[in-house]
């Protein structure tokens, strides 16, 4: 987001954005609908269970929920095992220690619908730890498997890299049962693309990455002028080389299409969003259209 502001205060002479750090994407969902902020950021399950009431939004609902954009990113979750710890396939994880990311992080809201839905959740002993932290354990040989995470196929994140500096970890097969539990959990994305990113060699088990994807959108609230959003994703879409200079893991949107991969078909697209890809004749008439100003 700081990278798309970047944009606009050098490609737009109508629209700016200031952007605001957070405790991160499910409270992000908390922030828009106490109406402290105009437009978030957050991930595709996050929004799917906002919607339905499921898990966290069953005890604590959100009335408010903005209006669907464009997809700026998309992490890549997978699974890697300590060498040592005799995991080949995600069939061999029942009574190993495993970590599906930290407590609040969307990344592991999804991680655990997807283990639970897979029936291994109850099979595995989870230690829940800081990313920060999660290095050094590996390292003590308290962790057996870890689900890490890359941006877009370009870079892992930064604890993923200390993983990578610090011990020695493959990835790991992840057998039919799991992938079939990627495709039924809604807001996850079952992908197979190429190991990046990793210093040391990680494919003595498996050639590839199968990742359950956690794509990421901006929603938009309907106070937010139709002028102003259809600007954001102009100069998302005619700028990308500004952008991705600025951050190499945002989409590139140099095509409209590739914006529009995340529409969620159940919820509105924002008013100012749809006419920009009515425009560009990417609008698909099973989406909805929301009203804004």
């Amino acid at each position: 987001m700081q990278a798309l502001a970047r944009a606009l205060n050098q490609h737009s002479d109508t629209l700016n954005m200031t952007v605001q750090q957070t405790q991160g994407n499910v409270a992000n969902m908390y922030q828009y609908d106490q109406g402290n902020l105009p437009a978030v950021a957050t991930d595709n399950n996050t929004i799917n269970k906002a919607i339905s009431g499921n898990d966290r939004f069953n005890e604590q609902p959100v009335e408010n929920i903005g209006h669907q954009s464009f997809r700026f990113n998309g992490l890549d979750i997978f699974w890697v095992a300590r060498e040592g710890s005799g995991i080949e396939s995600t069939a061999d994880f029942s009574g190993k220690t495993v970590y599906p990311i930290q407590p609040g992080f969307g990344t592991r809201l999804l991680t655990e619908e997807v283990m639970r839905v897979a029936g291994m959740w109850e099979e595995v002993d989870i230690i829940n730890v800081d990313t920060s932290d999660i290095p050094g354990a590996i390292e003590e040989g308290r962790v057996d498997a870890a689900a890490v995470y890359g941006s877009n196929g370009v870079e892992l994140t930064g604890w993923a890299k200390q993983i990578d500096a610090r011990n020695d970890v493959y990835l790991v097969e992840v057998a039919d049962s799991f992938k079939q539990a990627i495709e039924e959990v809604p807001g996850a994305r079952l992908a197979e693309i190429e190991p990046y990113g990793w210093n040391q060699e990680v494919t003595k088990v498996t050639d590839s990455i199968v990742s359950w994807n956690l794509d990421l959108q901006c929603l938009i609230g309907p106070d937010v002028p139709t002028d102003a959003a259809r600007e954001l994703a102009r100069v998302s879409h005619e700028h990308t080389d500004t952008i991705q200079e600025a951050d190499q893991t945002y989409a590139n949107h140099s095509k409209a299409e590739n914006m529009t991969s995340a529409i969620i078909p159940e919820h509105p697209v924002h008013q100012g969003i749809a006419e920009f890809y009515k425009e560009k004749g990417v609008w698909d008439d099973s989406w909805t259209a929301g009203e804004a100003e």
